[in-house]
């Protein structure tokens, strides 16, 4: 009966150790720093951490873009737009793909979005 018993608790045992054992994958930020564009939405990421966005659907140029400030660490993409009437809203991402001319990325819902440089 104790033999029944240890061949399927060694199974989860040996399941569990290989999915912590997933290596976390790590982009390179620099690559981020750029115009991003998917449609009509915009994206500019600058070295220093901050950025803005529009959405030329809403009739929003760049001159009138939101401010943000942003953070990639392995894949873990954070933006804090800074609202004009005060306050801040975080964002959080997990980055899928980041080449020089695309970003992918996916929100906690699982919503994925995809972008190509266009500068």
């Amino acid at each position: 009966m104790k033999k029944l018993l240890f061949f399927p608790v060694a199974a989860i045992v040996a399941g569990l150790m290989l999915v912590s054992c997933e290596k976390d994958e790590v982009f390179d930020e620099s690559l981020l720093v750029g115009r991003w564009n998917s449609g009509t939405l915009y994206y500019r990421y600058f070295a220093n951490g901050t950025g803005y966005t529009w959405d030329e659907k809403d009739d929003v140029r760049e001159d009138e873009a939101q401010h943000f400030t942003w953070t990639l660490q392995g894949a873990s993409l954070t933006h804090i737009h800074i609202m004009e009437i005060g306050g801040s809203v975080p964002k959080y991402y997990t980055v899928t793909e980041l080449t020089s001319g695309t970003l992918r990325y996916r929100d906690v819902f699982f919503k994925s979005f995809s972008f190509s440089r266009v500068g």
